[in-house]
């Protein structure tokens, strides 16, 4: 049986592809300690994404995707849960290693849980003028990599 593509207001698009690249980090910290890279080369890499991207992403979502389902949603809740998890996993600064896990591990399923099941709800209520809105917060810019330190190849 296929799995039909979510198809994205293409407000929500640019979010989405912020998400690919979060699934790359994933990736990229696996392959990293698959390959025996230290962990101190994929914290610099991870620091560098999380300042770079990842915090105004969280707060991109956070002011103007989840007010369209309410703050008091369980399904906004999860998330703005998730992305405190995920703050504290990114800042730490003491066992690097399983921090590092954690954050390969959570933030797949934080993405997946946003791609398949939040984003939904938002799309299936959110008015023409709501998602509008949250396009012109969004610079939809090409996503540029830190390639400094490829260690993922």
């Amino acid at each position: 049986m296929k799995v039909k593509p979510i198809k994205r207001h293409k407000a929500i698009q640019p979010l989405s592809r912020d998400h690919h690249q979060g699934l790359l980090l994933s990736w990229k910290i696996r392959t990293g300690f698959s390959k025996g890279v230290s962990t101190d080369r994929i914290k610099t890499y991870v620091d560098w994404f999380y300042k770079t991207h990842l915090m105004s992403h969280f707060k991109e979502e956070e002011e103007y995707l989840f007010p369209i389902l309410g703050n008091d949603n369980e399904l906004v809740k999860k998330a703005i849960s998730q992305h405190k998890r995920l703050n504290r996993l990114f800042r730490s600064t003491t066992e690097l290693e399983k921090s590092l896990n954690r954050i390969e591990e959570e933030l797949e399923k934080h993405i997946r849980f946003e791609e398949r099941v939040l984003f939904n709800e938002i799309q299936k209520v959110a008015t023409e003028q709501q998602l509008l809105s949250i396009l012109e917060h969004h610079a939809d810019t090409k996503f540029l990599d830190n390639t400094t330190d490829k260690f993922w190849e």
